[in-house]
């Protein structure tokens, strides 16, 4: 979800590709890593009503102008929210689009902060998070407010084991996100083997994940267990991975992609970028062959109720459609492909790198943009 993103960029490519672009583009092409993916695409039968509502609660705030909140809204965020939580009800369907919009609202404002602006960031939300009925101080940055709204909403349908984890790994994200400003104050460019610990909750997908288990009561002792954790693990670096190699192209045109596995590896190897695709694909299949084999072999827990070993399996369940949901979502919305991403896909999985152009990060919020997140 995580996290997350990369700094603001425009909702629809500059130029198409399709047209002239550049006297040599040079074009690359995406593996496509979940051509045999056993989970098909799904979408929340809420998703049009609660959208619209969560958009609607998101404009109230003002947080951005007219036009960029409707190139915000154009991201659908609703729509990755109904195609992560398909099975959700309606209520749990509105957390889900609530809690998609408070992602990108965070990402929006931390991609162009330094550490200790996100740091400030970060404790506003969580305080707000932990306390969700205490008035918020005045003059405080909206994200405040947006995240307590939205966690009143949440805790009168979560249960109260989804809460007490949905904090906890929310305060993980908040503090890794801080750690990506660091990284990214420093101009430090990570290796292969620090990039993914730290990637793993930039990418948001823990407290996204918590968000299956909106309505389940599944023990600490069974989440904890070994072989939960490494399935949530892969499932954490497949999205990750996807979302590095769909968001790679937009980043580098705007000169923030340090915070990628493409640069990492590029980087660490010296490959080409084409070269180094291929190799992010072929890790992503191994990836992938170990969940599908965890899956497969997934034993249930005899000491555990009926009611819990459902959930469980629901929940692993929901793991593996978040992979398929990141590939749709990354090529259906305009958020990294604009109106090209049907286009990209009939036309082989390629396209043609967007021109780098200079951005001085250190200038304010262009209301003109629209932020997304690498994450």
């Amino acid at each position: 979800m995580g996290a997350v993103y990369s700094t603001f960029v425009t909702l629809i490519r500059p130029i198409s590709f399709w047209g002239k672009r550049r006297t040599t583009p040079q074009w690359v092409r995406i593996p496509d890593n979940l051509a045999h993916w056993p989970w098909p695409r799904a979408v929340n039968p809420h998703m049009e009503e609660c959208s619209a509502a969560s958009d609607a609660w998101l404009q109230s705030f003002n947080v951005f102008s007219p036009k960029a909140q409707a190139a915000f809204s154009r991201c659908q965020f609703g729509l990755l929210a109904s195609l992560g939580y398909p099975t959700l009800n309606k209520d749990g369907c509105r957390v889900a689009c609530d809690l998609m919009n408070l992602f990108f609202v965070f990402d929006e404002k931390s991609d162009i902060s330094d550490e200790y602006e996100t740091r400030a960031q970060a404790d506003c939300i969580m305080d707000a998070l932990r306390n969700p009925y205490k008035p918020r101080p005045p003059g405080e940055w909206i994200g405040g407010t947006i995240t307590q709204q939205f966690w009143q909403n949440a805790i009168k349908t979560g249960t109260p084991l989804f809460q007490q984890r949905f904090i906890s790994y929310f305060e993980r994200y908040t503090d890794a996100v801080v750690q990506q400003s660091r990284d990214r104050g420093n101009h430090c460019i990570r290796n292969i083997k620090s990039y993914f610990p730290l990637r793993r909750d930039t990418i948001g997908t823990l407290p996204s994940f918590a968000a299956i288990e909106l309505h389940f009561n599944i023990p600490d002792h069974v989440m904890n267990h070994p072989t939960i954790q490494r399935m949530t693990d892969l499932c954490t670096d497949m999205v990750s991975i996807g979302n590095d190699l769909y968001s790679y192209d937009k980043e580098q045109s705007r000169d923030d992609a340090d915070h990628n596995l493409v640069t990492v590896v590029m980087k660490e190897k010296g490959l080409s970028l084409q070269e180094t695709y291929d190799w992010i694909g072929r890790y992503h299949d191994d990836v992938a062959d170990e969940f599908l084999r965890l899956y497969k072999d997934l034993p249930p827990f005899p000491d555990e109720s009926e009611q819990v070993n459902r959930e469980i399996w629901e929940y692993v369940y929901g793991l593996g459609n978040w992979v398929r949901t990141n590939e749709c979502w990354s090529f259906e919305s305009g958020r990294y492909f604009g109106s090209d991403g049907q286009k990209i896909i009939e036309n082989g999985m390629r396209f043609a790198l967007l021109p780098r152009k200079k951005v001085d990060h250190s200038k304010t919020f262009n209301p003109t943009v629209v932020a997304f997140s690498s994450s």
